[in-house]
């Protein structure tokens, strides 16, 4: 449901108390007064604490510096003449014994009239006492239909026209960024060049990165790895290429839902990441990285706000991908943690948006430790398919260092035994595989030479894989994988693994 008919839902049913998280002011108060005109031309009246209540000259200044004889305007005006009180900022004052006595007892009065308070802020913060009386309404970033109404506005008032698919690019640049901050860069760009063109996407775009900083929550990662990067995992290739154009309109018309994500599970060091990273690069498509700690904060209902950003942002700037790396620490023992229910709440937020979203955002999840996911994770219609990424076989190891020594020595790579290089490190992982490269030219810089297949080798000597120094695990990850509950990345997983295990043995 929209906000505007949600928000004239609340009132015609008499929703005492509305809370509006949103750092959009304006926009949300021009929606406001929209609604009191359409609900029979309601009074509206707005306060902040600095000016007291505005707009209307018989109570200009009331209130000023004082929250409780702001809510006291409620009950001076007659009991049935129908009101909406926009109270700015106002969860600063909540803490307040009076003010939040006040606001209870208004509750209970406002049950039987036509008057309604709105309180605007920033951010969630609702103590426990007032959690029964306050009803939260979010208020959405401005969907394609409005930022192009806006750009329609913007282009009448300077007399210019664009060309459709450019005004289009503006449009979907756009999407994740608040009304004012467009307004902001479109208005930059025509400061700066006179009119408005197709290389102000890229103003756009900057713009939105800075937006998405600021959040503290998302960062919006830059993707330059290719498919073609990864080596091995022919399975999971096969199935990302596959639907390489799942978010066109062509699928769409064809009747094919949006793809929903995927969750990595593995060693760690076996591509995971990497893989999160390839995708977005292949399907053209932003890559926005969440660490889910910052989504904990340390006031009541502050990390469940975070979570609610998290996902306005994204829905936002869909189609895009949402990369949660290591996603099993976030929510290891979520049913046992003592801090109040919070990260029961963050997770039952989050899983319910991963099985009802309708948005393109494509999840992409990384796991090291199954056994520390909760359940509810791993049940289907989360995730599209889970893939377990295990330990490279020698095909795959020999993959692996081709695509490292073609990046590093492409003028010289024939001179490099990849065979007997594959051969010479079982167990070893795709990180580990990049770290011994690393320790070889090492060996070779230090001697004024290039370095050599036994430079990676003696390299290879002195490192100590993960897969024998955390072999138990290791050895619980792939009996998980080989018992046929996920399916494997790689098509030589099957065979690489149980010669893998004997080796360890």
């Amino acid at each position: 449901m929209a906000f505007n008919d949600e928000f004239e839902l609340l009132l015609r049913a008499r929703y005492s108390i509305i809370y509006i998280p949103t750092r959009e002011e304006e926009r949300v108060e021009a929606a406001i007064a929209e609604a009191a005109k359409r609900q029979g031309n309601r009074g509206v009246y707005f306060w902040d604490f600095v000016d007291g209540y505005q707009g209307n000259p018989n109570d200009a200044g009331f209130g000023k510096r004082n929250p409780v004889q702001a809510l006291e305007l409620v009950e001076k005006l007659p009991a049935t003449v129908p009101a909406i009180f926009v109270l700015r900022d106002f969860h600063r004052f909540l803490e307040d014994v009076s003010v939040a006595r006040k606001l209870r007892n208004l509750a209970r009065l406002l049950k039987s009239q036509p008057k309604n308070i709105v309180l605007l802020s920033p951010q969630v913060s609702i103590p426990e006492d007032l959690s029964e009386v306050l009803t939260v309404q979010e208020f959405p970033l401005p969907g394609t239909e409005e930022i192009r109404s806006e750009l329609d506005r913007l282009l009448s008032a300077t007399g210019q026209s664009l060309e459709l698919k450019i005004l289009d690019e503006l449009v979907r640049s756009s999407q994740g960024l608040s009304m004012e901050r467009i307004r902001r860069v479109l208005a930059k760009a025509i400061a700066s060049r006179g009119s408005l063109q197709e290389e102000d996407v890229e103003l756009v775009l900057e713009e939105k990165r800075q937006t998405i900083r600021q959040t503290q929550i998302l960062d919006f990662y830059p993707a330059t790895e290719k498919i073609s990067d990864i080596g091995g995992l022919d399975n999971l290739k096969d199935w990302l290429l596959r639907r390489g154009g799942a978010f066109t309109e062509k699928a769409r018309q064809y009747g094919l839902p949006h793809p929903r994500g995927l969750l990595l599970v593995g060693i760690q060091g076996t591509g995971k990441s990497l893989t999160a990273k390839a995708i977005a690069h292949h399907w053209h498509l932003p890559l926005l990285r969440l660490d889910v700690g910052r989504l904990f904060g340390g006031l009541v209902g502050e990390s469940e706000s975070r979570t609610r950003q998290m996902i306005q942002l994204a829905e936002a700037l869909a189609p895009c991908i949402l990369w949660i790396d290591e996603i099993d620490k976030a929510f290891a023992g979520v049913d046992g943690r003592s801090d109040a229910g919070t990260t029961s709440r963050v997770f039952g937020t989050f899983i319910t948006w991963l099985a009802e979203k309708k948005s393109p955002v494509f999840v992409v999840a990384t796991a090291n430790n199954i056994q520390a996911l909760p359940p509810e994770m791993l049940r289907r219609g989360r995730f599209d398919e889970i893939f377990f990424v295990g330990l490279p076989s020698q095909e795959e190891r020999k993959a692996i260092f081709s695509v490292h020594l073609s990046r590093l020595r492409p003028h010289n790579l024939k001179s490099y035994d990849l065979d007997r290089l594959a051969y010479e490190t079982p167990d070893f992982s795709g990180a580990e595989i990049e770290q011994i490269l690393i320790e070889a030219m090492h060996l070779g810089f230090s001697q004024n030479r290039d370095f050599t297949t036994e430079d990676i080798l003696e390299a290879a000597s002195q490192l100590i894989p993960l897969a024998r120094t955390a072999q138990d695990q290791i050895r619980i990850l792939q009996d998980w994988a080989e018992n046929g509950r996920v399916r494997l990345a790689s098509r030589q997983n099957s065979l690489g693994s149980r010669i893998q295990q004997q080796s360890i043995q």
